[in-house]
């Protein structure tokens, strides 16, 4: 992912709308690139902040900013678990089947 798709995605990316697999990207992105998490920074402080002004609300978005990232990263772990759990289980089906045909031919 280069900067300009990363700067086009950071709407989606605060608005919790982008796929596994953009996700991931972006993480990694902004992990290595620290001008794009600075814009993320700067866009989410200035758009969310201007929400929470005509609100009225007390908010740190500092800590919103965190918990977003937080919240993405658990979530791209998750869902490589669950991958990682299902090629196990493909496997483990393969096995089975593998043993259930060598005692047809057996048999």
């Amino acid at each position: 992912m280069d900067c300009k798709e990363f700067e086009g995605l950071i709407p989606d990316f605060v608005d919790k709308r982008l796929d596994y697999a953009t996700t991931r990207q972006f993480l990694e992105h902004i992990d290595q690139c620290t001008k794009c998490k600075e814009e993320l920074n700067i866009q989410f402080l200035v758009n969310e902040g201007l929400v929470r002004l005509e609100e009225g609300e007390a908010f740190d978005l500092q800590k919103e900013m965190r918990e977003l990232l937080g919240s993405a990263k658990k979530k791209v772990r998750g869902h490589e678990r669950f991958l990682k759990h299902g090629r196990i289980a493909e496997w483990i089906a393969i096995l089975v089947l593998l043993a259930v045909v060598a005692v047809i031919i057996l048999v």
